[in-house]
């Protein structure tokens, strides 16, 4: 818009003062000044305002003063005069007209046939028809611009292109649009003068005399204009215009162009705006220009990025013009970055035509409050060439490869500055053409490699420029280029598109002149590791580039050990945890176990040695609270390494016996002394700080140690930390107890004289942290045999086992070795044997053989069958891991031996897996045997129980009081609840024996759940028949029974069918089930058959303990009478005819029997089991076998109609 150039614009003083309507300021303009805003201040001196105060009525007067010396004025006054509402008619009418005619320039309303052009004719009227042509001029180019469907045109008009009449066609237009604002909105009247000479002039007075329209004429022009302004001489007059509003009205211009970026139009206006702002304060670290064009292109908001992209191309398109404003924005930058070059590398500010060609040879420092400009210059020039696609000139291409190449100051952004340098060489490595330029970029990465120890201890940072050099030096090696692009992007902060093809002349320059490969390992284990690293620490750091030397297998390559360099890592680490840290610890792994080549199965690397594990938790074991110096990151990783070593070398046993390798295992001594359960439970209060080790940790734990992962164990720790324990702690006045291990001992050597103290000292105990309690489990295990002794208070015994169970949340291993060992029987009885870790889970039953009263010990009992369950597990998975272990190298063995027969390797794999299932299969079925033996009550408890009761104590109990579960049962017996009349009626329902069979039950329970065929084992091996009450009763899961007792009865030994009646019948009692209706059916039909095929012996033997089970099965089920009532008969009728010549009154026995069978209903009801003959048991027991068994099958008979009377 150079037609405008020589008009004089309104100044940014005079748009404020008519803002603010400051009289004082007004008075102060110059005529011309004041000239162009006489149109405002005549309308705001006669219109009546809307303001009535004293204030506005001496302004008022100030401003009539002010105006009556101008001439113009009058012209103005007149120009109000006009009838408006007439005039507005008539415009409508033409407008109307014109819409009817097409928008051809026919007849007017407005103004009739013109004598002379139109400036004549404008010079020569008078007011009313100097309206009426400037009004008809405008709505005839309102009304084009609205029919030109968005295509700009310039319309050329006298009117408003003569010069000696623009103020008097301003003056009119202004008071156009402010008398007939409904016909002239001034967005539509704004968007009508860019498309005439001297619009933007017009455009500018116009605001200038309406001032509170300018955010409203601003946003409408942004929002009619175009995306790319520069595409299109209506875009260039549209964005001169806005930028001659902003220069009138500075302090809108940054609203202005966040407008513009809201919109995405007009980008040059945007970069315009910038260009011309001046701040109040410059900010010397980055300048308003590189701020915008970098907050545009590395912004989150990828409309915007693209839209601003798509400006940087097109520009670039078009030759290069002074007047471009992508030009001049290139023009800034350049100036900007020769600003801040060392004087040696730049000695003036370069012009259009020339560099300075000696600028190169210098290699000054760059001046530190220079860094972070250049730092921002190198991220913007870096987005406009990756994301905008800018090609720098020759020019930018010196510069830039000047400033990158510069060397900064030893600070944190210098060592950033490096960074962003060598990243752009990356990415953009066309910015170095010639062999000058090739040379020194080599010569600054030389610079680099020498400096880098320095500025990392210089700067304070522990991620410097050399690990991101070491780094790219690793992956140029391996051919990871997808991995140095993503580096590269990361460190810039944006996604570029570089081509892996372009970074062929950097790898041949890294791979052969500054790093080969032994440089790089070699390189890599001097450098020092990170202090304190976590996650807190970003940026690319040492254990990075030992990572990816790892996964290359470098190290081993070369034969260079890192195991120091990695333990140093590891002891050097604290919370939130790094997240390379689980990544690096399993490739070393990796690395220890699988050679670099098969060619070299020797080239690995070395484990981290037993004693510097050690020395990390050197405090103690399993058994001491861990006070090192090393920190609990350090521990938790140290056991992640050798949990994750053993399972490793378990996974991997198959390929290393294929190389006849078979790498050290660490020892179970080792082991012990690591206090794992101790650290998951620190690990799992700082389950944020350490993100997936503590998951990871449970997961290797699961596998390896079964036992420390027990569910009951679990629930403990939540009863251990909850709310009632916390309140108790708060009893504790101080943190250390008052009771040494020595009162502790000195107490439980006089438990029974001095039983009130020990129990002042456990319940002083119980209100520690287990951690606290650590040191008095060797003093609390040591004396529990002295627990055993008659008269020691129960209170005591509670309190010891909760003890106990709290110190199994923190060290369960060493607590358990100590128990069994504790448990022992006398000495007077059986020398006594110390059993270590290994020999409980190669035995798990070691854990039942201890001094029989803690049989008859409730709490300590509970003690003992927590340890046989977690050596079970234990055994379990030592099994497992010794069978991987071993099996793949004997394998080997086998088929060296046996090279000419077929099929024989896999032989003894398969007799190997069986024997060890047979093992574990028979340890679980011994141990539960042993512990349903523990349930029989002994003699003495028999005669105690009331003659032999007590199996069926706890069947009567239950079967008393249905809807109370065991385990409640079991909390009542141990606290002691119930009344002492139930205790009498029950037979000793509180009974140590009756305690004791409910903790049996309960973990028979828990074992048969987590294994049926421990189950199934156990009842084909049977046990003895008083135990059936108690085991189905007292056992909820006994009812998978059901599914093998069918196959129980088909076995071919008559013990075994016997057992699985009498237990069926049991189950039917307890379970009456449509199951257990079909099986009792199925057990009638075996007992109908073995009833013709049996022996006389045989078949006495058989019904004599299987004929009262026929009577809970018609308890049970009463649909089962008619069979059970046949088979009685024919039992009956086989025996009876064996003895008929024997025992003279059988016959009318069984026709006695043919009677009740028929009609039972007609039995008197005072007859029953009791009314029989009396016969004394000598009688009985040396009767015929036969006559036995005929009493039995009436007994029977009898109770069936018994049990059957009494339910109705």
């Amino acid at each position: 818009m150079a037609d405008s150039a020589s008009l004089q614009f309104v100044s940014p003083y005079a748009f404020e003062a008519m803002q603010k309507v400051d009289v004082a300021r007004l008075a102060a303009l110059s005529d011309p000044e004041l000239r162009l805003l006489l149109p405002c201040l005549v309308r705001m001196a006669l219109c009546a305002p809307a303001d009535q105060s004293n204030a506005w009525a001496q302004d008022k007067k100030l401003i009539l003063r002010l105006l009556s010396g101008v001439e113009a004025v009058n012209s103005i006054v007149a120009l109000l005069s006009v009838d408006f509402h007439a005039l507005e008619q008539d415009a409508r009418k033409e407008q109307q007209l014109r819409h009817k005619a097409g928008g051809s320039n026919g007849e007017s309303i407005l103004v009739s046939q013109l004598q002379h052009g139109l400036t004549l004719e404008f010079e020569h009227s008078d007011p009313l028809r100097r309206l009426r042509l400037a009004l008809s001029e405008l709505l005839a180019i309102m009304n084009k611009v609205t029919d030109s469907n968005g295509e700009f045109f310039l319309k050329s008009s006298e009117l408003f292109e003569s010069p000696v009449y623009l103020e008097e066609v301003a003056d009119v237009l202004c008071i156009l649009q402010a008398e007939l604002p409904s016909l002239l909105p001034i967005i539509e009247v704004a968007e009508a003068l860019l498309h005439v000479r001297n619009g933007e002039w017009f455009l500018c007075l116009l605001v200038a005399n309406v001032p509170d329209s300018f955010n409203e004429v601003c946003r409408g022009l942004i929002k009619n204009g175009e995306r790319q302004d520069e595409e299109s001489v209506g875009g260039r007059r549209r964005t001169e215009a806005l930028r001659q509003l902003c220069q009138m009205n500075p302090s809108q211009a940054l609203n202005i162009r966040a407008m513009v970026v809201e919109e995405c139009h007009l980008p040059g206006l945007g970069v315009a705006l910038t260009l011309d702002y001046k701040p109040d304060t410059a900010d010397e670290a980055v300048s308003p220009l590189v701020s915008y064009v970098s907050g545009l292109l590395l912004g989150t908001n990828g409309k915007v990025r693209t839209w601003f992209s798509m400006f940087i191309r097109n520009g670039q398109q078009r030759k290069r013009e002074s007047s471009s404003v992508l030009w001049q924005m290139r023009r800034q930058l350049l100036l900007e970055l020769v600003a801040i070059l060392p004087r040696s590398r730049s000695t003036h500010v370069p012009n259009d035509s020339e560099m300075d060609s000696e600028s190169s040879s210098g290699y000054s420092g760059l001046r530190e409050e220079h860094v972070v400009k250049a730092s921002a210059l190198l991220r913007l020039y870096c987005a406009l060439m990756g994301i905008a696609g800018l090609r720098p000139t020759d020019e930018e291409a010196e510069q830039l490869l000047q400033l990158m190449t510069s060397r900064p100051p030893a600070t944190p952004a210098g060592v950033r500055f490096v960074s962003l340098s060598f990243c752009k060489l990356l990415a953009f490595p066309t910015l170095v053409s010639t062999p000058e330029q090739e040379q020194l970029m080599v010569m600054w990465l030389s610079w680099m490699i020498k400096e880098e120890e320095y500025f990392e201890s210089a700067a304070g940072v522990s991620a410097s420029f050399g690990e991101m050099l070491l780094l790219v030096a690793m992956y140029f090696h391996s051919n990871q280029l997808s991995a140095i692009i993503e580096l590269v992007c990361s460190t810039l902060g944006m996604k570029i598109a570089i081509k892996p093809s372009s970074l062929s002349k950097m790898k041949t320059i890294f791979t052969q002149e500054i790093f080969t490969e032994q440089v790089v390992t070699a390189h890599a284990v001097r450098v020092a590791v990170t202090n304190n690293l976590s996650a807190n620490i970003t940026g690319f750091l040492p254990i990075h580039c030992i990572y990816q030397l790892l996964r290359s297998r470098a190290f081993t390559k070369h034969k260079v050990s890192i195991k120091d360099w990695i333990f140093r890592q590891l002891c050097e680490t604290t919370t939130p945890l790094h997240t390379q840290l689980l990544p690096l610890i399993d490739v070393y792994i990796n690395s220890i176990l699988t050679p670099a080549s098969k060619t070299n199965p020797e080239a690995t690397n070395q484990p981290i040695t037993e004693q510097e594990i050690l020395n990390v938790f050197q405090a103690g074991g399993d058994g001491g609270k861990v006070r090192s110096q090393y920190t609990i990151t350090t521990q938790l990783l140290i056991l992640y390494y050798i949990l994750s070593y053993e399972e490793a070398l378990l996974a991997n046993t198959k390929t290393l016996a294929l190389m006849q390798r078979k790498p050290k295992s660490y020892s179970p001594a080792l082991m012990d002394q690591i206090p794992i359960k101790h650290l998951i439970r620190q690990a799992q209060g700082l389950q944020q700080e350490l993100g997936g080790l503590h998951s990871a940790l449970l997961r290797l734990l699961a596998t390896n140690y079964p036992h420390l992962c027990m569910v009951e164990d679990w629930i403990s720790e939540e009863e251990v930390t909850g709310t009632l324990p916390l309140l108790r702690k708060m009893l504790l006045t101080s943190s250390s107890c008052k009771y040494s291990q020595t009162q502790l001992r000195d107490a439980f050597q006089n438990v029974l004289s001095g039983g009130p103290r020990l129990l002042r000292i456990l319940e002083h105990l119980t209100l520690l942290s287990a951690g606290d309690l650590i040191p008095y489990a060797e003093a609390l295990t040591a004396s529990m045999g002295l627990l055993l002794e008659d008269g020691v208070s129960r209170r005591i015994l509670q309190t010891v086992n909760k003890l106990w169970m709290v110190l199994n949340t923190v060290m369960p291993r060493k607590l358990w070795v100590m128990t069994v060992n504790a448990l022992q029987p006398s000495v007077k009885l059986l020398r006594q044997q110390r059993y270590t870790q290994n020999d409980l889970m190669v035995d798990p039953l070691i854990a039942l053989r201890n001094d029989p009263r803690v049989f008859r010990c409730p709490p300590l009992m509970d003690i003992t069958l927590h340890m046989l369950n977690g050596y079970l597990l234990a055994s379990k998975a030592y099994l497992n891991a010794h069978l991987k272990e071993t099996a793949e190298f004997e394998r080997q063995a086998q088929t060296v031996s046996n090279l000419g027969l077929g099929g024989q390797p896999d032989t003894p794999e398969v007799t190997r897996e069986e024997l060890k299932n047979a093992l574990l299969a028979a340890q679980d079925s011994a141990a539960v045997q042993i512990l349903l033996e523990v349930c029989l009550p002994s003699p003495q408890e028999e005669l105690q129980l009331g003659g032999g009761g007590g199996a069926d104590s706890l069947l009567r109990s239950v079967q008393s009081a249905p809807g109370i579960p065991m385990r409640k049962q079991v909390g009542d017996a141990v606290f002691g609840r119930g009344s002492q009349r139930e205790c009498e009626a029950e037979g000793g329902l509180l009974s140590d024996l009756r305690e004791v069979q409910c903790l049996i039950c309960c973990l028979l329970h828990q074992m048969f759940i987590a294994d049926p065929n421990i189950a199934k084992l156990v009842h084909f091996q049977g046990y003895p028949q008083p135990l059936l009450p108690l085991t189905v009763a007292g056992i909820p899961s006994m009812h998978i029974c059901l599914d093998f007792i069918p196959e129980l009865l088909a076995q071919p030994q008559l013990e075994k069918q016997i057992f699985a009646i009498q237990l069926l019948s049991h189950l039917c009692t307890q379970y009456a089930l449509p199951k257990s209706l079909s099986v009792a059916r199925l057990a009638i039909s075996v007992m109908g058959t073995l009833l013709t095929v049996l022996t006389r012996a045989k078949r006495f033997a058989f019904f004599m303990p299987t004929l009262p089970c026929l009577v809970s099965f018609c308890k049970a089920f009463p649909p089962l009478f008619d069979d059970v009532m046949s088979l009685l008969v024919q039992v009956g009728q086989v025996s009876a005819a064996d003895v008929t010549t024997k025992a003279r009154d059988i016959d009318p026995l069984i026709a006695r029997l043919q009677y009740l069978r028929e009609k039972p209903q007609e039995m008197p009801l005072s007859e029953s089991k009791l009314s029989l003959p009396k016969r004394s048991a000598e009688e009985l027991g040396g009767a015929d076998p036969d006559v036995q068994l005929c009493y039995q099958i009436e007994a029977t008979f009898m109770d069936i109609i018994s049990s059957s009377t009494q339910t109705l």
